[in-house]
């Protein structure tokens, strides 16, 4: 557009193709937003509109920008493969296809948006794909890409995100010199990895020696665990400094903050580096939460020791517990999590049942009454990924939806609304 002048009128052009002009004697045109892999075109640009983009539904994807339809997404061995993580107030998604959406909280960018604007319902993370596996901190994620590299974002304060700063970062950031990762965990402000090989290398707040060097030092990348090797399987508390190792035969090994025996050795004496726990073994899987640990054993059982004063070690008591200790009534169980003050099992029939701190419904039974027992959620089968975030827990079934209740204040549900829930309530894809 060219301004009038006392002897000549304004003159008006067109917006060219790609561009738009949403109000009068504009003085440029705006290119269409782009619509990035994970969504859809739902209406198209036109020289006085911008393009609107609608992420695609559950169990659909697009892989190009800007595409018109979602398609089917590739199924993993008969099921969706949506693989779920939680943090304090935010929830991620690993799709089939390698490509994560996020939710909730992002005042420090940890749904890796490039915004810190809070979200409601899944939102893509862009220009990050061949994602394997997502570990939440407290507001911080990190990604396990293909060829065994990581790249994190969000709240780097302690240096969680392994970059050599403690600047926070708002898009996925990679972890320089770590290769060979097979494994990714993330607690409240430090993150650790497991390498081909077994041996484990962590980094962040050190302040209660969770990253296991024998120091208290803080980490901004990342460092070797100190006479830690052959593992298998890892294990970080939410929002404490904990962290656990599963070795190879299944004995296990703690080290950080103990203030409640979370550690299992029958103390509660921090460990600066990784020390054993004593009469475990054959187990098959860990999950730490806020200061307590459990681990599943062969066979299907599960035993928890630490922190239990909400009842989250399901022994039908609240009495802290220095030693692995056997949750009352259960076995079966295929799957194992934990948040803060609460536990939850997947069990063979795909049903879950949780115990532990419920005052934001997070047991999921649909009341807010603390469990000290195991507790079934009603009309919940056929699961196929359990997550535990701080103060809510999320689940996917074999048709590719995502269910979430307890906490809401973020909306870390994803069902749109910022209401507790305590029921599993559908994502809002």
């Amino acid at each position: 557009m060219a301004d009038g002048t006392a002897t000549s009128d304004r003159t008006c052009a067109a917006c060219g193709g790609g561009t738009f002009s949403a109000v009068a004697n504009a003085a440029t045109c705006a290119a269409w937003t782009e619509c990035s892999p994970g969504s859809f075109v739902s209406t198209a640009g036109t020289g006085v509109a911008d393009r609107q983009c609608t992420p695609c539904p559950a169990g659909q994807t697009s892989t190009t920008s800007n595409a018109t339809a979602c398609t089917p997404q590739a199924a993993d061995g008969g099921a969706p493969g949506i693989k779920l993580v939680g943090g304090t107030n935010h929830s991620c998604a690993r799709l089939t296809d390698g490509s994560v959406r996020c939710w909730g909280s992002n005042t420090f960018g940890q749904l890796g948006d490039g915004t810190t604007t809070q979200r409601l319902a899944p939102t893509p993370v862009p220009d990050l794909s061949g994602v394997e596996q997502l570990a939440a901190g407290a507001y911080h994620i990190c990604a396990r890409l293909t060829g065994g590299t990581v790249s994190c974002w969000g709240w780097n304060s302690n240096g969680q995100l392994g970059d050599g700063t403690t600047v926070n970062k708002l898009t996925p950031t990679p972890v320089p010199d770590l290769f060979g990762v097979e494994e990714i965990v993330a607690a409240n402000t430090f993150t650790c990895a497991r390498l081909a090989g077994g041996s484990v290398r962590c980094w962040g707040q050190n302040n209660s020696g969770q990253v296991g060097d024998g120091t208290t030092t803080n980490r901004l990348t990342p460092t070797t665990v100190t006479d830690l090797a052959g593992v298998e399987g890892l294990a970080v508390g939410s929002s404490n400094n904990h962290m656990c190792a599963r070795l190879a035969g299944g004995s296990v090994r703690c080290w950080g903050q103990n203030f409640y025996g979370q550690l299992g050795d029958g103390t509660t004496t921090t460990r600066l580096t990784p020390t054993a726990v004593p009469d475990l073994s054959d187990v098959e899987e860990l999950a730490a939460g806020g200061s307590h640990t459990c681990a599943r054993v062969a066979g299907g059982s599960v035993r928890c020791w630490g922190r239990n004063l909400y009842g989250q070690l399901g022994d039908e008591t609240t009495v802290d517990k220095l030693t692995p200790t056997a949750v009352s009534f259960l076995s079966g169980v295929t799957r194992l999590v934990a948040g803060n003050f609460h536990t939850c099992v997947r069990v063979t029939d795909g049903a879950v049942r949780c115990w532990g701190h419920n005052f934001f419904g997070q047991v999921g039974d649909g009341t807010t009454t603390n469990r000290s027992i195991l507790t079934a959620i009603p009309g919940i089968s056929g699961v196929t990924e359990l997550a535990a975030g701080s103060n809510h827990s999320c689940l996917s079934g074999g048709d590719g939806s995502v269910r979430c209740w307890g906490q809401n204040i973020n909306g870390q549900l994803g069902d749109g609304a910022k209401v507790n829930r305590s029921s599993p309530t559908l994502v809002g894809w």
